[in-house]
């Protein structure tokens, strides 16, 4: 099924058609305010990444957690090697990607959306009806769990992308699976806390692609923000991720051959009754290359919703959060402009 929810709109330009046009300077509605372009400036601090391998010893399994539980306390965010998904799994997903994104423009139309309720979307920016600011940006996203209730509305062209990004999809949704059990019990929570409700969880694959750019020191692929999702999966094929430590100093996320990113997002947040945060990150662009990126987000099912777990809520931690869940979150991109709102202080009780 390649059916647009979108009127015609012939003032739609992608960026990647942009790129190709060999322009030498940015159009002026993708130049940020000052204070929101990269300025260059970031920390030489190491981030964490965790070996999953060594979750499967008794012996070791301890000294993961607590590191699981340092990096979600300090940063929400880890990268994690020895995670099971074939390296091979991922480069077909990134395949099927910049096929997709190298397809003509009209191929790509077919599936144009500025509704944010879509299963299956391609846009530029955030959302280009409403954006004040443009961003130098191209996505493609598209549900994904349970893969047989979804896969049929993704795109058959190019011929591979269904098979290849399938793979993928069904390889980091056990993992993301995984991770819950390991963050849960990094909170002191049963590891199979809320497991059927995960395992029967959305799943937003969004497919990201960030041409090269002329003037890259003038804009950015995507703002500053935090995810909604409990937790983020990120796959990248080259350097740009940023993201910002409770101190407000930004970190370039090196790429490591076969390593996932891990990021928690506003739903966490809620879960834990604050005590993991979501994590502040962005995407820059640069002059020399495309950059792609292939985020899974994951929380609960369409209509259910993320509370604070009971057992995180106590006299010292009261309860400093109210129910959300997904379709609210789209419910609120609808109406907000997530540069100038955030999510989740509609889900704090004392913003």
């Amino acid at each position: 099924m390649e059916k647009s929810s979108a009127s015609p709109n012939d003032s739609f330009t992608s960026a990647m058609t942009l790129t190709e046009e060999g322009l030498t300077n940015v159009p002026k509605r993708y130049i940020l305010p000052a204070s929101l372009r990269p300025d260059g400036t970031l920390s030489n601090t190491c981030l964490p990444i965790v070996d999953l391998s060594f979750l499967r010893h008794p012996l070791h399994r301890p000294r993961i957690i607590e590191k699981v539980h340092l990096a979600c306390k300090e940063l929400g965010f880890f990268q994690v090697v020895n995670h099971g998904i074939p390296l091979s799994v991922m480069k077909d997903a990134l395949e099927a990607a910049t096929e997709f994104f190298d397809l003509p423009n009209e191929k790509k139309m077919h599936f144009l959306s500025s509704n944010v309720h879509d299963p299956v979307r391609y846009n530029t920016s955030l959302n280009d009806i409403k954006d004040k600011v443009s961003f130098w940006r191209d996505f493609l996203k598209h549900y994904a769990n349970p893969i047989s209730n979804w896969i049929d509305l993704w795109p058959s062209n190019p011929t591979g992308y269904k098979e290849k990004m399938g793979n993928y999809t069904m390889a980091v949704q056990q993992l993301q699976e995984e991770l819950m059990g390991v963050i849960f019990e990094s909170l002191g929570l049963n590891p199979s806390y809320l497991h059927e409700d995960i395992a029967e969880g959305s799943q937003v694959m969004a497919v990201n692609c960030y041409p090269a750019c002329p003037e890259p020191d003038l804009t950015l692929g995507l703002p500053p923000h935090t995810d909604y999702a409990l937790l983020s999966i990120i796959l990248q094929n080259h350097q740009g991720l940023q993201i910002m430590d409770h101190d407000g100093k930004w970190h370039s996320v090196p790429v490591i051959e076969g390593a996932l990113i891990v990021q928690l997002g506003d739903h966490m947040e809620v879960l834990s009754n604050g005590r993991y945060k979501g994590v502040l990150h962005r995407a820059t662009v640069n002059s020399e290359e495309k950059r792609l990126s292939i985020a899974s987000l994951l929380s609960l099912a369409l209509g259910k919703k993320v509370r604070p777990a009971p057992a995180l809520v106590d006299e010292q931690h009261i309860l400093s959060y109210k129910e959300g869940g997904f379709s609210d979150f789209l419910d609120f991109i609808s109406g907000e402009d997530i540069v100038e709102a955030k999510y989740i202080d509609k889900l704090k009780i004392n913003p």
